[in-house]
């Protein structure tokens, strides 16, 4: 049998879609950001898609129930069509950044209470010997130890006590704590301690949420498989509840359909499956929209691609050469997470971002941000500070009354007021210092993206750039001015691409068995035996989501390394009917050429971790037209004076809505739109293709 990637057809969702009201088919992509939460609508039939973007909420589940209202009144869409509904939050990982979620206890082996404490003394900066210790999300007088072992290779050496474990957990309870994550030594190779305990508290204290790190994520490193569980438990109380109240809410709209969620991996699953591992939503954010990126390039043609994902807080940026990119090394705030994510690199660049001026009079530009509120000076919600978003307004590139189509009006002369103070401070005028942070901001974002493209051996000129997000587009060409792309690709609804990434997310599973062990002693069927019971994980995991998928695909790979070498490199492992010990080895010097420049093949490798990953494609409807939920203004000033390094330009003023397929047009220009508006300098030329994409060039 074949378990490397495969496709198998199976039911199309189509198949099976519940009678609507108005017989129409309706899918729902949302994405809760921080400052706005976008709605893509799409009906499979006409291939149209309805575009709204309102104003988050706290709790973030009102902003969808808003959202829904507001394409009920603007188009008389029905609820009750809504047949598919997947949506990205990002109320986990902001819960585990301000390390406001609920509070946790931890049940761990004896002997082992200060690992949260000591986590790998590692300095987060080489050269600062001063810098603070970042704190541990459980206080030590919430860890208790319990009297059990497992050995190394998963014989049981001390068999855990009921009794002791109910007294422990009865104390971390009658503490107010009602999160536990159980944290055993060496539970990746055999859980039957952890399951048991699990089981013992969740008789004792059934209101309790309790995880295993065996359950959460059974990779050997102790610490980090630690963490994953401590942050599950962290953040998923809150995230059950959000759930429970979103489906209730939607359920009270009419909405019927099954509720997904994206994963940090650029998969979705259902809200069953996310409300018992929540941490697998922290990066779900980014990875939709690399996902939507990625959508939009196979479309067109393009396998190349470098996404500028520039929202409020941060430019999030990924590099997808012939496939989306993944890692299994991620950081989050102060803490590693070693679960499969999308590779995204963030940049502290957004829109949101903050100028100010360090003691010796420089100017710089974030990684503060002014968030959602009080939001940047011209939003007339309290702030004070210039940030990039008031340095657009400034300069002339942003329309104050053409913001959302004129749902939201900006304020210039709190922009100016917030420009002009610190312009004082660094001694420029007012246009020069909103100027000069958009330059700074540029030149924050080359430095972030430059050493990722060398640590791929990647020419930019290879590449096209995928602009998205609220400021991508606004920003794009003037990063191309520094860096040679091949193009620039505005897709149709740039401000809302995370939410058609939600669209087009499959379902998508990852599996880990760690092995440890040197090639030359492991047997072809023993091989065989470990991504057989890897597979036959994934499977039940899908049969458990109970969708009809178009195709499965199963994906098997390894983490490799030669034997002392102290970093591994996962290796893909290609279509292969009987995998072979010699053939992953054989890959692994391909993978270690490619990636180094040098290989050992006479040297023993050693695999650590076997992995799989299962993938249920849904099936995706053609997009034909993009309509706004507010149209733009009639009329636009034009041309636009637009102060750009330096000089005043003569910029003219297009609506985007205007701009007929195979239309050419050469900057400088402004090219407004409902979700964006993009900045298109001298020296530079746009068309627009078939697919409504706008597709930039130098002229």
């Amino acid at each position: 049998m074949d378990l490397a990637c495969r496709s198998l057809p199976l039911l199309s969702a189509e198949s099976n879609m519940p009678k609507t009201a108005t017989g129409k088919h309706l899918r729902l992509g949302v994405d809760i950001g921080g400052t706005f939460t976008d709605l893509l609508l799409l009906d499979e039939v006409e291939g149209h898609v309805y575009a709204l973007k309102t104003s988050s909420t706290s709790p973030p589940e009102d902003a969808v129930i808003n959202g829904i209202n507001a394409l009920r009144q603007r188009f008389g869409i029905d609820p009750t069509d809504i047949h598919y509904f997947s949506h990205g939050t990002t109320l986990a990982v902001n819960t585990l950044l301000q390390r406001n979620g609920d509070a946790v206890g931890v049940l761990i082996t004896k002997g082992f209470r200060d690992t949260l404490e000591l986590r790998r003394l590692r300095l987060p900066k080489a050269n600062d010997f001063f810098v603070p210790k970042p704190r541990s999300l459980v206080p030590r007088r919430h860890v208790r130890e319990i009297d059990e072992r497992m050995q190394a290779d998963g014989t049981p050496l001390a068999v855990p006590d009921r009794a002791e474990v109910v007294t422990e957990a009865r104390r971390l309870w009658d503490a107010g704590i009602s999160n536990i994550a159980i944290l055993f030594l060496h539970s990746f190779q055999n859980d039957a301690h952890e399951r048991m305990v699990k089981g013992w508290v969740e008789a004792e204290l059934p209101g309790a949420y309790v995880c295993t790190s065996s359950g959460i994520w059974p990779q050997q490193r102790e610490y980090e498989r630690f963490l994953i569980s401590v942050i599950n438990a962290h953040v998923g109380g809150r995230m059950q509840r959000y759930f429970a109240t979103l489906a209730d809410k939607l359920k009270g709209i009419g909405v019927g359909a099954r509720v997904f969620s994206t994963k940090s991996n650029g998969g979705v699953m259902s809200l069953e499956a996310a409300g018992a591992r929540p941490v697998e939503t922290l990066l779900s954010g980014p990875a939709s929209g690399v996902v939507g990126a990625n959508h939009i390039g196979r479309q067109i043609g393009e396998e190349r691609l470098i996404t500028l994902d520039m929202g409020g807080t941060s430019v999030d940026i990924a590099i997808i050469d012939r496939a989306v990119p993944y890692a299994s090394e991620n950081t989050v705030g102060d803490f590693p997470v070693i679960m499969p994510a999308v590779d995204v690199s963030a940049i502290g660049a957004g829109g949101g971002s903050i100028a100010w001026a360090n003691a010796e009079g420089m100017l710089k530009v974030g990684p503060r941000s002014a968030g959602a509120i009080p939001g940047p000076a011209c939003y007339g919600r309290g702030g004070t500070e210039p940030t990039v978003t008031d340095a657009y307004l400034m300069v002339g590139i942003v329309n104050p009354d053409n913001f959302l189509g004129g749902d939201m009006a900006l304020e210039p002369a709190k922009a100016q007021m917030a420009v002009t103070r610190l312009g004082e401070r660094i001694g420029l005028g007012p246009m020069e210092t909103a100027d000069a942070i958009l330059q700074v901001a540029t030149a924050n974002i080359y430095a972030g993206l430059m050493p990722q493209l060398a640590r791929r051996g990647a020419e930019p000129r290879d590449f096209a750039l995928v602009a998205f997000g609220a400021a991508g587009p606004t920003h794009s060409f003037m990063l191309a001015r520094e860096i040679e792309f091949a193009k620039v690709i505005v897709p149709p609804a740039p401000g809302l691409l995370c939410a058609l990434g939600c669209l087009v997310a499959d379902l998508r599973a990852d599996f880990v068995q760690t092995v440890w062990r040197d090639c030359r002693s492991i047997a072809d069927s023993d091989l065989e035996a470990i991504f057989a019971r890897l597979e036959s994980q994934a499977r039940d995991w899908l049969a458990r989501e109970a969708v009809d998928v178009e195709e499965l695909q199963v994906n098997r790979s390894g983490d490799l390394c030669y034997v002392g070498q102290s970093f591994e490199l996962n290796v893909p492992f290609p279509r292969n009917e009987h995998l072979t010990t010699a053939d992953v080895v054989g890959w692994f010097h391909t993978r270690h050429e490619s990636a180094y420049g040098t290989s050992d093949p006479s040297a023993p490798a050693r695999l650590l971790e076997a992995r799989v990953q299962i993938v249920g494609v849904l099936p995706k409807a053609e997009i034909r037209a993009v309509t706004p939920a507010r149209a733009p203004l009639s009329r636009s000033p034009y041309p636009r004076t637009v102060f750009d390094r330096g000089e005043h330009v003569d910029a003219k003023v297009v609506q985007r809505a205007g701009l007929a397929v195979g239309s050419l047009l050469q900057g400088p220009l402004i090219v407004e739109q409902y979700d964006t508006t993009c900045y298109v300098p001298r020296g530079f030329e746009i068309r627009i293709d078939a697919r409504g994409n706008m597709v930039g060039t130098r002229a």
